[in-house]
């Protein structure tokens, strides 16, 4: 899972990407302070792998992993080079979602691009950079199926028939993603990128003074009122907080949690909203060598979970030996978990559940 972390200049976008990855990503009080995208890769917090590591003492653990790319602050007229323009769009469209950053605090020591604090106009601004974006690439693609269509070929003529309605749908300045799309809609549109078809989170970046009443901050609100309007989701969090969360061993990072009464942290929020934002889930493979969480999209199934270990588990599928996080821990052994009838034996068309622990069985 890729991220791209997005937003107007000044409003966080580092100070949260060096929270969440303890990359120490350059973060400083004026506009393209970020020139190149930072990266940085993470564990996805999962206590069921802790336990399990316990649990069977195992050699190594590997947790499922989201990368996170900083992508430098968009200004308006992006889209046609303003700024650092087209060259911070082209970083996005690499990414499988976006997480646009919104600033939500006033502190007159931070510089706003725009001279004021207003999160729906900031909202509108990168958004409509993004709508314009697209817009060239459709018309561009237009064109050039309308070689193809003189042809009559019938695979342009239904792109064109979609691209068509996308076009209006974005002059409409609409986002591609409200547009009700069908699988085949979906296939089609695979290798255009276009940015505002991909999911968004958007993230209210608020002062550590807001924190006490954050659900009822006035910018936080109206974030999330938008954000009704646009199916996407919202987490708000402090950045510096949690930047600060960071550099903390964990029992210093509790006790300063408990101080602020948050339960969970920032990077928590954003991988739970995240996964569920592009329909993710996990299953588990543990023993002495190694316990380990895979990431699928929900609705999988076992022959393809297993390709995601290896293709040949998958292409030489037979059984897949399959019991429950809950189940295991709740008879403590997977011996006893067989011998209540816990551990099934699941064939081809089985769909994969968050919190599976599976043994495939293959034959090449």
């Amino acid at each position: 899972m890729k991220l791209g972390i997005v937003g107007l200049p000044n409003v966080g976008k580092s100070t949260l990407f060096n929270a969440i990855t303890k990359a120490g990503a350059e973060s400083a009080n004026y506009p393209f302070c970020t020139i190149e995208p930072n990266i940085g890769i993470v564990t996805v917090p999962d206590t069921r792998v802790d336990v399990l590591s316990k649990m069977y003492d195992t050699d190594k653990t590997t947790y499922a992993t989201v990368e996170f790319v900083d992508i430098a602050g968009l200004v308006k007229g992006a889209s046609q080079g303003e700024g650092l323009g087209n060259k911070f769009l082209s970083h996005i469209r690499e990414t499988d979602a976006i997480v646009h950053i919104v600033r939500c605090f006033e502190d007159e020591k931070i510089i706003h691009i725009e001279g004021k604090i207003d999160p729906l106009d900031d909202i509108e601004t990168i958004s409509l950079e993004l709508i314009l974006s697209d817009t060239e690439t459709v018309k561009t693609r237009i064109e050039r199926l309308a070689k193809a269509l003189k042809t009559g070929d019938k695979k342009a003529l239904v792109e064109m028939n979609l691209l068509n309605t996308i076009l209006c749908t974005l002059s409409s300045l609409k986002p591609v993603r409200s547009i009700n799309m069908t699988d085949l809609d979906k296939e089609i549109l695979k290798d255009t990128f276009l940015l505002t078809s991909k999911p968004l989170i958007y993230v209210a970046n608020v002062s550590e003074s807001q924190l006490p009443n954050i659900e009822n901050d006035k910018y936080v609100n109206l974030v999330k009122e938008f954000a009704k309007l646009d199916n996407s989701q919202v987490i708000s969090l402090c950045a510096k907080f949690e930047e600060d969360l960071s550099e903390l061993d964990d029992e210093d990072r509790i006790m300063l949690m408990e101080e602020y009464s948050i339960k969970e942290a920032g990077l928590d929020k954003l991988v739970k909203a995240s996964y569920s934002l592009l329909g993710l889930m996990s299953f588990l493979t543990a023993g002495k060598q190694e316990v380990r969480a895979w990431t699928i999209k929900k609705g999988t199934k076992a022959p393809q979970a297993a390709g995601k270990i290896h293709t040949d588990f998958e292409r030489g599928f037979i059984k897949a030996e399959v019991v429950s996080y809950d189940d295991l821990i709740t008879n403590t052994t997977m011996i006893r978990a067989k011998e209540k009838g816990l551990v099934r034996l699941e064939g081809k068309d089985y769909i994969m559940q968050d919190g599976d622990i599976v043994l495939f069985r293959f034959n090449v």
